[in-house]
Parts: structure tokens; sequence; C-alpha cells
């Protein structure tokens, strides 16, 4: 896992300095070793920061290119059958230096060009620039697991893992995007291709980038088809866990020892037996919280000593919520999601032990574990038939996954309360938008609602709260359910063949009722958070808001800040507080 930057410039040039510097900008993303690469024309210029995994000696270090210097990669992420690829290349006369899955990419992109995509397995962001035809082609994973933010000024191209790599750059301007800025407070993050600076972007996941003649273009190369097939039971069930074991050995592949994050919960739960059938040596971490009997670090211990792991368990109290400051850097833009902490701190206490952990994103998506996606059929028959119809110019699925996403939402109206009137004309008329965007009328409403599941709240909060929290702590965590084939099978099937209403996650509880006890198996679903009572103290947001840079400056009304406080609106005020921090750090 590594950090990436870059500049092309073919009016001023790029130099050495300015390429270094948005590499020391992300060190943390990749602690073990750093490459520039400068064209002979100085027009070009790929940064990389690298955590090494994979052929740990120079000839891994990156930028990285073919046998004739005519094409150069900077790769962040982990390409998992980069072997079964490096034969197929060989077999077609590519040469090779490296045993790394960077240098796959090289070759791969000689042999294929585009569609080098469709048969990549991992995740990744990568930029390629291509000598002779003068194109730089970058690209990001299908679910987006791997982040990458690029901007075009003044005839300059620049690109980076994270947005303060851009920020080093001394004459790129960055102003607040206010629209941006409005659709945080409804959705807790900004939506792609937006970031909170006008001038900066976020490549989608399953999209990728080309830039030829000083023009850029976007497209997307992968789109989750659906179909509704039926299966024998009994061999859908033997089918899911070789895709799933396959995918976590596949995940294990390193020449450094990986871990995995513990809860307790199905998910994580899964990866830690299939780690042990697999008999790899398993080390697991987890979080729990003081005189909170949900605890989940109880629960991980009792799934570790059944599994026989080597673990680590690290109790914290509400003197987290201190780390928020700190993660107003982290992260680059506001992202207010409440488990941004506890993820911090459980990479935190794995990163002392190893380099890369797995974790359990992605399941509840494609094996219905949100209460939001079950809760749906529990609707009226009347209700559910409004999904045929438009309502305020939404389906009404959107409508209810809106609702469903309601952490102290604001929507337009809320919006005009909260926001300066000088932002007013920025608010979107339509706030959700996004979920809109997202939303596929030709899917049935569960599947519909799992791929805004997997678009929005997984690939624009989840797994950026993941990245960065991990990636701060110089340790990279790997998502084996997030595997495009295991989501392409199970969309190709009847809802019934994978969702059953009395039994959450029934495909994957098959792979677990015999291994794990009933407190295992028949716990409540639990988001990875600590008690309420840490985010519910409104003296602490009152301390927190006193003063505020986004009152002063004039973007939000100190009204409506106090009319959050004296009716104990907790959600709404967090997402204040989180963008207040965020702000006094950037702007």
């Amino acid at each position: 896992m590594c950090g990436i930057a870059g500049i092309i410039d073919f009016e001023k040039g790029v130099t050495d300095a300015e390429v270094r510097s948005m590499t020391d900008a992300i060190r943390h993303r990749g602690p073990d070793d750093e490459g520039l690469y400068i064209n002979s024309s100085k027009t070009v210029g790929l940064g990389h920061r690298r955590l090494s995994f994979l052929d740990l000696s120079e000839k891994g270090r990156q930028p990285l290119c073919n046998e004739d210097g005519s094409v150069w990669i900077t790769f962040n992420g982990e390409i998992y059958n980069y072997r079964e690829l490096k034969k197929e290349l060989e077999q077609s006369g590519h040469k090779f230096k490296s045993n790394t899955d960077s240098e796959v990419l090289v070759h791969g992109y000689e042999q294929w060009g585009v569609k080098l995509l469709d048969k990549l397995l991992g995740m990744w962001a990568f930029a390629i620039w291509d000598e002779k035809s003068q194109t730089l082609f970058a690209a990001r994973d299908r679910f987006g697991i791997k982040p990458l933010y690029y901007g075009e000024q003044n005839g300059r191209f620049v690109f980076a893992s994270e947005i303060k790599a851009i920020a080093t750059i001394a004459d790129y301007k960055r102003t607040l995007n206010k629209t941006a800025f409005a659709d945080y407070f409804n959705y807790r993050y900004v939506p792609a291709p937006n970031t909170i600076w006008n001038e900066i972007k976020k490549l989608p996941a399953a999209h990728y980038l080309v830039l030829k003649n000083g023009n850029y273009s976007i497209h997307e190369y992968w789109k989750l088809g659906s179909s509704n097939k039926q299966e024998n039971h009994n061999q859908l069930v033997e089918e899911v866990d070789e895709i799933l074991f396959n995918s976590v050995k596949l995940h294990a592949v390193s020449d450094v020892p990986v871990g995995a994050f513990l809860s307790g919960g199905y998910d994580s739960s899964a990866i830690a037996y299939y780690l042990h059938r697999m008999k790899y040596p398993l080390q697991t971490f987890s979080i729990g919280f003081n005189n909170w009997a949900n605890s989940e670090h109880k629960f991980a211990e009792l799934v570790a000593q059944q599994l026989g792991s080597n673990h680590t368990s690290y109790i914290v109290d509400d003197a987290h919520l201190e780390l928020l400051d700190h993660l107003a850097w982290v992260y680059d833009e506001p992202l207010a999601d409440i488990s941004t902490l506890p993820t911090y701190m459980v990479s935190k206490v794995a990163a002392q032990h190893v380099k890369a952990v797995m974790s359990g994103e992605g399941s509840d998506e494609i094996f219905v574990g949100y209460t939001w996606q079950r809760e749906f059929e529990a609707k009226s028959i009347w209700q559910r038939l409004k999904y045929n119809f438009e309502r305020h110019q939404n389906p009404y699925i959107v409508e209810y996954y809106a609702e469903a996403m309601d952490m102290g939402r604001f929507d337009a109206a809320e919006q005009k309360k909260l926001l300066h009137p000088n932002l007013h004309h920025h608010i979107s008329e339509n706030s959700d938008w996004f979920y809109a965007k997202n939303f596929d009328k030709n899917l049935s409403p569960l599947k519909s609602i799992q791929q805004m599941d997997m678009k929005c709240f997984m690939g624009e909060l989840v797994l950026t709260k993941v990245d960065r929290a991990s990636m701060a702590n110089n340790i990279e965590v790997r998502v084996p359910f997030l595997n495009h084939q295991l989501f392409e099978k199970i969309f190709s099937l009847q809802e019934n063949q994978y969702h059953q209403p009395q039994q959450t996650k029934s495909l994957l509880y098959a792979q677990l009722k015999s291994v794990f006890p009933k407190e295992i198996l028949q716990r409540r679903k639990q988001g990875f958070v600590g008690p309420d009572v840490y985010y519910q103290n409104i003296y602490w947001y009152k301390a927190m808001l006193e003063n505020s840079r986004l009152v002063k400056d004039e973007l939000i009304n100190q009204f409506a800040i106090d009319t959050y406080i004296a009716n104990g609106e907790n959600w709404k005020l967090w997402k204040i507080v989180v963008m207040e921090l965020w702000y006094r750090k950037w702007c």
C-alpha cells in the first residue's frame, strides 16, 4: 500500500522539489521508501511513497518502468491475481525484473491497454505515463477502496492519493466549494466527483481517466449487472464458501504478516475463520469501551479464543473525542461518521504489530446485513407500491433510502436554517441528488438499495474512513468481501436465494453456523462505534462551537447552533463540529 502523486505541465514544466513536496505530505501512506521520476523534457513528474509487501528489494521501488523506460507507473494498492497475469504476460514475451504486482500493471497496460482493468482482481489507484504517446492513464478500483484526487489549473494537471498532497503546490489555487459544503450536511461526506474544493475532483470508483493533448476524459469501465437465477441451495452455499476462502487466501499473499480486525460480528469473524482454516498464523485486534455492556471486545475475545488467535484488545473512554482535531488533518475533507474515531484507534493498535490487516467491509452490502435493507420488505403493501411512482421528483425508494441514512440529516429546508443566507443559492433543490444518481429503476427494490449502499454509503463514507484511518497509522487494510466476482454472483440470483427475512445474512450464516457459539451467531447488528453517551454530551458541543469560525466567516448561523443545543440534537451538532474543526485546520 502506498501513496502516489504527480504533475503534468507542458508549459512551465515540473521540478523535483514540487513532486517531492507532494509525496512528503503523504509519507504516512508509505514510510518504507520513496521514489521520483521526472521525464527528460521535465514536463512530467511522478512520485511515490512505499509501504512494502511484495518484493521488498530495490527492484520493487516505484515509480517503475518497462524494459525501455517508455512506460512508467506509480501505484497504490494490491493486485491479488498478479501471479496469473504475470504468467500470461511472460507467455506473450514480456520480460520482468521484479516480483511485484506493480510491474504486472506496466506490462499489462502495454499488452491490453484499457482492457487491463477488466482482468484485475484487487484494489488500486494508479497512474501510468506513456512517454511515446504522451498519455496519462489513471484508474481507480471497482469499489473505490483506494482514493485518487485530481485537478487541472493553468495548463497544469495534478493528481494524488490525498488532497493534502495537492495542497502543497504553491501556485495551485483552492477555493471552498460551497455547494459541496451544503451537500456535506446532508450526506456526512462530499459526494464524488466533487470535493470540498472547487479546483480538485475525486475520480469515482470503477472509472478511469485519460489525459492527452492537454485534455482529459473520464470513463466508467465496470457496472454491477443483475439477473434472477435460481440455483440449488447447497451448491450455492459451497460456491460462496469457495469464493470467500479463495478471496481471503489471495488477500493473505504478502512477504510480511497480515492480521485482522475482529469485532465478534459475522463479517470479521468469518475472515478470522477462513484464515484459521488456511492455518495462517492468526493475529487479531479489537477496540473496547469502558462501562459499556455492548462493548465489542468481549465478543471479539470469544471468537479469538475459539480460533486460537493471538489477540489484542484496547480499551478506551470518552477522552478519544480529543482526537477529532487530528482527524481533521487525517481526512482532508470533513467526514462526519462517528466510527472514524474507533477505526483510527484500532488501526493504531494493529500497526504496532503488523503492516496489514483484513477487515469486513462489503459484507453487509452484498449479504443484506443493514437494517434499512431488511426493513424495506417489512413496509406496508401501499408503501411498497409507491416504489412505482414519483414523489417530490424522486422515486419512493430514494426517499426511503435518504431517511434511512438520516443521522442528523439536513435536507434542503434544514440547510436553509443552518447556512448563512449568502449560501442559500448553493443549496441543491433536490438534496438527495446523489442517492438518485446511483438509483437504478431497473433493479428490484432490495437490489437498488444494495447498489446505493455500495456506491454511496460504502463507496463514499465507509471506505474513505477506513483508508485514511489506517494509512495515517502506516497500515494497510484489505477487504476480502469486496471481490467483484462475489458481488456479480450474488446479483445474478433471485433475492430469496441470498436474503431470508428470518435470518440475517443467510448465505454467510450458512458458512458459520457450525463454527461459532450462539453468543456470536445470535448477536444483534451493531455498528463499529462507541456508546452513544460519548456523542450526546451537549455541554461538549457547546464548548466546541463557542466562537465558531464558521459563524464568524458567515457560512452558518449562530441561531441554528443555539437551537440544536437547546433541543439536544446531537447528531446535527456532530456534523457541525466535524466541519468546524476541518475549517479551522484547512481554511
